[in-house]
């Protein structure tokens, strides 16, 4: 079975980073380099929790894997569609803009954060307890 084209939190990414059980699972869910969107901001939360748990030399190899995939940048469009998210779904900042980048890519979130629970075009794989 083909993976879609997805939006990989950084829920999922940590998760699937420290193999834990739930990264176990999400790691045939992960889509190839081709199908992986990353956005800036994803990025940016993944970076700074590697180097405060893992290292630079951690951060810098996985940073480095996200930018042979999708990356795509905040731009006016998303922000503003992040903006409707926000109001409509009650999301973080953050969340709001990852979300509204994959509803804008066409793509389905993958995430392991229960905030997501029941919004459209989300594989949620929620952390048990």
């Amino acid at each position: 079975m083909a993976v879609p084209l997805r939006v990989v939190d950084r829920s999922a990414w940590i998760e699937w980073l420290v193999d834990s059980a739930l990264g176990r699972r999400l790691a045939s869910e992960i889509p190839d380099k081709a199908n992986c969107i990353v956005p800036t901001i994803v990025q940016l939360e993944l970076s700074k929790w590697l180097l405060r748990e893992c290292g630079e030399d951690q951060a810098d190899q996985v940073i480095a894997y996200t930018q042979k995939c999708t990356v795509v940048p905040l731009d006016t469009t998303i922000a503003l569609l992040a903006a409707d998210m926000q109001r409509e779904y009650g999301l973080a900042t953050a969340d709001a803009v990852v979300y509204a980048t994959a509803r804008r890519q066409g793509a389905e979130l993958l995430t392991c954060d229960a905030h997501f629970k029941g919004l459209p075009g989300v594989a949620l794989f929620a952390k048990s307890g």
